[in-house]
């Protein structure tokens, strides 16, 4: 038997042995306050629709015990005072600590629902639950897979992606309020490691795809602003996985001043990486540590301390590869098979520490100041020496042959050797400021910024390449490398920046309009430009019986270029590059209603435009980001985006997402010429006349750019057994039509080679080891204090497609050009065990 076979065996019996049902509960406590923040004593907690409930103590503390997985309400009510509504919606063990206050009102009780609206009045705003990352089945765990849910990807390999038509570098991630940074060189996604973003230990999730207000910072497309937990208890969580194993510690003093975070990692992805395409010994490894550490000195300040290390190693001694495609050319195309045999080795290393420290001063209700102070250091290097020797032709597929598998009709054979030694360190250095003050009605944002980056470069690396006997590029009597990079770089660069917006609040909490008006700026010393960007944005939430609300925001969205994009295509750094400008504008409701069975659901489209000039173009091989490190370009981005969220099945969240989208761009002078001979006729590798008598030329004009994918779909629905809720389904379904996928250096052919639409599904399947009945437990059990186990059996690639991520070019010395497919990871069954306490 099979280890996947063992696995499913062993996972249904273990199920039907723990067949049990136990309703999970969790917690809501907190304390309510008069108008002047005196605790009130014998307030009325009682859930809605239900008599039962509880009074506050003498210090109006509360702790009332509910029903996770639930939708459910708290009225709290007091002689004299007006009463409040607060909703939740809490997941097993979880505890929720607020604050209320209750007005003084008339003789009458009025009920006033409150409701945290903010995720519907922020255009491009998506607060999805932390709590689905854990759930999520994906070859790479962490957040960023699920936000590809709604903005598509196209590689399960990496946490990066593309949003709106954006490239990588055009997102901005926040932990805390700290920027985050990721590596640099990194050029496949098997050579990427754990995601900063460590899902046990995060919070809150907002993420904006676009519109987002002036606070935030200077990138085209999205923000994944992310808060991680605030620790009221000791806790913690732990578990064991094929791909990944991970612990997690949280807890406070005895005096409730002093708490700590901790989360430590380990990630090997050898068994998604064993199966690709190109067999050899795959090494990759990545860990990392995280603190986050806070203490109250009183109730108006208070300090945080956030820390990261992270190491990330890649090895890989190849040993062969077989490859299956068809053929790009101008003259013939034809299915045809390459076998590549390998020497050498690549050898791979990121490292990553920050160190980030905040002071928070509560000065007043209504101000809050925030000083802060970082240093974030990537440290990477690149060792390759890898020769492929390569035979092409027609591969046999009768499996009656016995020559099944193998090629039988060469059309050539060819050596190329890549060779790399590159280096790169990046360290930045920020202080900043923030400020919130709130007197009502307006709630005026500010904050300045002043971040210093070092840069020390060393690029050197050559490509050599032979095919059928010739050196290419050929050049009698002299031997030619195909590509030589050489350079070194050592920036010093400064940059000044920040914000001042004002939200307003027109009318009540419940049927308001709001507008947020901010002006961001931007200085850097590097090419000495100041930039000024305006941003805007409103929502109106009409009195209509339909719970509907339209919002829009418009503005400007600028990008200062950084370390990729100032690298030309030669290895020369373009030190006068500007920034790309972007003027973008968005559109579109958000609504609620009543779903199947009367449960709450949420339907959000959106529409957006982007007019962006001062482009800087470039291509995508894999996740590597090769820029032509020149302002030579205009393009455009527009699109229409759906969501549907809530419990398709009752108690079960579900995720619905689809993405209508077209960009293109205009490189400057981008032309090429075709030629003809005395007959007029255009002269091809064919002609019997190849004497050049006359030339055409073609303005190439819009193009497709590289992240252009017109149709995406992402889904992330979530079951169990309708007799027992203690066995859960989650499936991870995504879609994305074909992408261009541009030849470089060739003007004619650049969006000539296409990558075949995206599908991916994945699976996972829960079982509840351990509940949180505690009274079943012997005193001398091991899990005596253990809340619950979880084990999960997850099956990646149900489907088995063989997804392309780019192309190996292989060109014989008639300039044909073979696309040979490199593919993503098959169908891999993972095993993880979870417990908590």
């Amino acid at each position: 038997m099979n280890l996947p076979k063992l696995f499913l065996t062993s996972f249904l019996l273990l199920a039907a042995i723990l067949a049990f049902s136990q309703k999970k509960s969790a917690y809501v406590s907190g304390k309510v306050v008069d108008d002047n923040e005196n605790p009130l004593a014998n307030v009325s907690v009682i859930l809605l629709g239900q008599s039962k409930g509880i009074s506050t103590n003498d210090s109006g503390y509360f702790r009332i015990k509910v029903e996770a997985g639930k939708a459910f309400a708290l009225v709290f009510s007091y002689a004299g005072r007006k009463s409040e509504q607060k909703n939740f919606l809490l997941n097993e063990d979880e505890e929720e600590t607020i604050t209320i206050r209750l007005e003084k009102g008339v003789n009458t009780l009025e009920e006033v629902v409150i409701t945290d609206q903010r995720d519907r009045r922020e255009a491009g705003l998506i607060r999805p639950n932390p709590k689905t990352v854990i759930n999520l089945p994906s070859a790479i765990t962490g957040v960023e897979s699920l936000i590809k849910i709604f903005v598509g990807s196209n590689n399960e390999l990496t946490s990066q992606y593309s949003v709106r038509g954006g490239s990588y570098d055009e997102n901005l991630i926040y932990v805390n309020d700290f920027e985050i940074f990721r590596p640099y060189l990194v050029r496949s996604g098997q050579q990427e490691g754990l995601s900063f973003i460590n899902p046990e230990m995060v919070r809150n999730i907002n993420f904006y795809n676009g519109g987002f207000q002036a606070k935030y910072g200077d990138k085209m497309s999205s923000v994944l602003d992310i808060q991680y937990k605030k620790p009221k208890r000791f806790g913690g969580s732990a578990y064991i996985g094929i791909l990944e194993q991970g612990l997690q510690v949280e807890g406070t003093d005895n005096h409730s001043k002093f708490s700590y975070l901790l989360g430590v990692r380990n990630r090997s992805n050898r068994n998604l990486l064993s199966r690709q395409d190109t067999k050899g010994n795959y090494v990759p490894s990545s860990a990392d540590f995280q603190a986050l550490l806070a203490y109250q000195f009183n109730p108006k300040w208070q300090a945080e301390l956030l820390s990261n290390i992270s190491q990330t190693k890649f090895t890989l001694i190849p040993q062969f590869s077989q490859l299956t495609t068809s053929v790009f050319s101008p003259v013939f195309s034809a299915t045809i098979g390459v076998d590549i045999f390998f020497e050498g080795r690549e050898k791979d290393e990121y490292q990553t520490n920050m160190l980030g420290v905040a002071i928070t001063n509560q000065a007043s209700k209504k101000l809050r100041l925030k000083w802060m102070a970082s240093r974030f250091e990537n440290d990477e290097s690149e060792n390759i020496d890898i020769i492929g020797a390569y035979l092409f032709g027609e591969r046999d597929f009768d499996k009656r042959n016995p020559t099944y598998g193998l090629i039988v009709n060469p059309l050539g054979a060819g050596v190329y050797q890549n060779w790399a030694r590159n280096e790169l360190n990046i360290e930045n250095w920020n202080v900043s400021h923030k400020g919130n003050y709130d007197p009502g009605k307006h709630a005026f944002q500010w904050g300045l910024s002043f971040d210093k980056t070092s840069i020390s470069d060393k690029l050197n690396e050559w490509e050599f390449q032979d095919s059928a006997g010739y050196a290419l590029p050929y050049q009698p009597n002299m031997l030619q490398l195909s590509k030589v990079l050489k350079s070194t770089a050592d920036l010093d660069i400064n940059k000044f920046s920040g914000y001042l917006q004002d939200n307003i609040l027109f009318g009540d909490s419940i049927h308001a309009v709001t507008f947020t008006a901010g002006l961001r700026f931007n200085y850097n010393s590097l090419n000495k430009e100041l930039l000024i960007s305006p941003r805007i944005g409103a929502s109106w939430k009409p009195n209509w019986k339909k719970d509907i609300v339209f919002r829009a925001a418009a503005g400007a969205y600028h990008q200062p270029p950084f370390y990729r994009e100032l690298r030309r295509y030669n290895g020369a750094i373009n030190t006068d590059l500007q920034s790309q400008k972007s003027w973008q504008g968005v559109a579109g409701f958000d609504y609620n209603f009543k779903g199947i069975g009367g449960r709450a659901m949420r339907w959000t489209t959106e529409a957006y435009y982007k007019s962006i000039s001062d482009v800087v173009p470039y291509d995508i091989d894999n996740v590597r980001i090769r820029y032509f490190g020149e302002n030579n370009a205009k393009a455009y981005a527009a699109g229409i985006e759906m969501r549907l969220h809530g419990e398709l099945v009752e108690d079960a969240e579900s995720w619905i997402s689809l993405g209508i989208m077209k960009t293109g761009e205009d490189i400057n002078g981008d032309h090429y010429y075709r030629y003809k001979n005395a007959a007029g006729e255009f002269i091809t590798a064919q002609s019997t006349d190849p004497v050049i008598t006359d030339s055409v030329r073609f303005d190439v004009g819009w193009l497709r750019r590289p992240t252009d994918r017109r149709i995406t779909f992402g889904m992330y629905f979530s079951d169990y057994l309708p007799t027992n809720k203690n066995f859960k389904m989650y499936l991870n379904l995504l879609y994305g039509s074909n992408m261009p996928y541009n030849i470089t250096n060739s003007v004619r052919y650049r969006n000539a080679a296409v990558i075949e639409p995206y599908i991916r599904c994945d699976i996972g399947f829960s079982a509840l080891l351990m509940d949180d009945d505690r009274s079943k437990r012997r005193s001398h059990s091991p899990f005596r204090n253990f809340d619950n186990i979880w084990a999960s059996l997850e099956v990646f690639n149900v489907i088995d497609r063989a997804n392309t991520i780019s192309y190996l070019f292989v060109k014989d010395f008639s300039n044909t050009v073979y696309l040979m497919p490199n593919r993503l990871t098959p169908r891999l069954v993972n095993f993880k065990i979870v417990a908590r306490w």
